[in-house]
């Protein structure tokens, strides 16, 4: 893995001062209880939960054990509420901890509740970008790397496109305006681009543009 692919961050949100001509053009970070839901499945575990309080607090009371069956429902009720609790404390500290930062050249990702790092993707390791949003208007930006093996699904978690395991694509999740932000991170991908590689780097040997996903042509999903 490239030694500038992972930096401590002594400053929140960057890995030190941006070194001149580079700019900052939008910071943002996720939302509690979208993360928490997205990577965490607290909804999925309340429902196991509840399912199984209703279902062992109504075995009971089939069988004239309406007393025990209550019991037994509001214990498993209690542990439920306790493992979303848990969980939820979870996405709010690592959405607490976590900045994302898109400037003119990379995009960074402050991430590490307990150990703070800053993950660092310029523009041009980036294959393409996707844009999924959710119906709370929220959205995750994932960005598929032209090289996976620069990152592992261990270093970015949860700040990950969710079952990308063999081939992680690190992720801007659960942020708000997420179209207008899939916007800055194109028009920034298209001209570090053709200032890194040429103008003719988006392009196809006849000059016609790629049909193919640019960063700077976020597909929606």
């Amino acid at each position: 893995m490239p030694k500038d692919a992972l930096d401590l961050a002594p400053i929140r949100g960057l890995p030190g001062k941006p070194p001149e001509g580079e700019r900052v053009l939008w910071q943002g970070a996720p939302q509690t209880w979208a993360l928490a839901r997205s990577a965490c499945k607290v909804h999925w575990v309340a429902g196991y939960f509840l399912f199984l309080a209703v279902w062992r607090g109504a075995a009971f009371a089939l069988e004239g054990r309406g007393g025990e069956g209550l019991v037994i429902a509001l214990w498993f009720l209690g542990i439920g509420a306790a493992a979303v609790a848990i969980l939820t404390a979870m996405a709010w500290a690592m959405a607490r901890a976590t900045t994302y930062t898109i400037t003119n050249r990379r995009v960074m990702m402050q991430i590490g509740a307990a150990l703070t790092a800053t993950v660092n993707i310029p523009h041009q390791w980036i294959a393409s970008a996707s844009l999924k949003k959710d119906r709370h208007g929220l959205g995750t930006i994932a960005l598929e790397m032209k090289d996976p093996e620069k990152l592992t699904l261990f270093m970015l978690w949860p700040h990950v496109r969710p079952w990308s395991v063999n081939k992680p694509q690190p992720a801007l999740r659960c942020i708000r305006d997420a179209e207008a932000v899939a916007s800055i991170l194109g028009a920034a991908a298209r001209a570090r681009i053709a200032e890194v590689e040429g103008p003719g780097a988006l392009a196809d040997p006849e000059g016609e543009a790629r049909p193919s996903r640019e960063p700077a042509a976020i597909a929606a999903e």
